[in-house]
């Protein structure tokens, strides 16, 4: 039960990293992976903070960022923005 509620609370993570990265859209490469990080350093605090595991965060951590973008590429094809 604690695994989904991780996976729940990174893919509110990945969601707001997706809102600035849209809202950032003039910004250099180097300032989008800096914050790519900041942002992933979020989701593995949210997990170490409720699994107490550095594997099962890191595993959790993986299957969001996985999950967030499947679901990314599934909705840029289904719902095109131009």
């Amino acid at each position: 039960m604690k695994n989904y509620l991780v996976i729940l609370f990174q893919l509110i993570v990945w969601s707001g990293y997706t809102l600035v990265e849209w809202l950032s859209v003039n910004d250099r490469f180097v300032f989008k992976v800096f914050m790519f990080l900041v942002f992933s350093y979020l989701a593995i605090y949210i997990g170490k903070m409720i699994l107490k595991s550095n594997k099962r965060t890191l595993l959790v951590t993986i299957i969001s960022l996985l999950c967030y973008g499947v679901m990314q590429i599934l909705l840029e094809t289904l719902v095109p923005i131009y």
